[in-house]
């Protein structure tokens, strides 16, 4: 959990770096809606920082476990610099992010045949990785925005196979690089 520290930090300090570079501050708080969907608390701030670019760091967090072996339990961290085709908050913008995650889950019997072995046994790792992405943010009203953004790229995962529940044994360790989905968001902001 030292690196993760270490991450955390380094992502406030950029938010905070980027806040104090442009006189005139545009800052952004902002959730996605179906991470609240995953029994994910989640929040995200962004800041304008220079012409047509932004800074957003969002993130989630799930403690809960269900009971019978039954969790999904994570925490999520994307920073992303973006590019506004128009102007900051409004409209088209391109993005590039990075992944940080750490999780444990496992006793779920999900409907993805790919997701399968998750119903007898548990996960447990990281994910470290870096995306493009590609949104649109809609204005509804004075301070308010709709946001939709999607992305695809490069992930890293270091994880461990455990036997179901939390006091299974180890049966596996594995290691993968996974190219496909990195972010995806429909969210509700506020602009300060």
């Amino acid at each position: 959990m030292n690196s993760t520290r270490k991450i955390v930090l380094l992502n406030l300090f950029c938010i905070l770096f980027f806040y104090s570079v442009d006189a005139q501050k545009i800052v952004g708080v902002k959730t996605n809606i179906p991470h609240w969907a995953t029994v994910t608390p989640n929040i995200g701030i962004e800041v304008a920082f220079w012409n047509n670019m932004t800074f957003e760091l969002s993130g989630g967090y799930n403690p809960f476990e269900f009971g019978d072996g039954q969790q999904w339990k994570h925490w999520i961290i994307w920073p992303e610099v973006r590019y506004w085709f128009w102007e900051p908050f409004n409209g088209h913008f391109l993005g590039l992010h990075g992944v940080f995650a750490e999780f444990n889950v496992g006793g779920l019997n999900l409907p993805f045949d790919r997701l399968a072995a998750l119903k007898d046994r548990r996960y447990q790792g990281v994910v470290n990785g870096v995306g493009l992405s590609y949104g649109y943010t809609w204005i509804v009203g004075n301070s308010l925005l709709l946001e939709v953004t999607g992305g695809a790229g490069y992930g890293r995962l270091n994880y461990d196979v455990f036997s179901k529940g939390k006091e299974g044994f180890k049966i596996n360790e594995g290691r993968k690089h996974y190219f496909g989905p990195t972010k995806g968001a429909v969210s509700v902001a506020y602009v300060f």
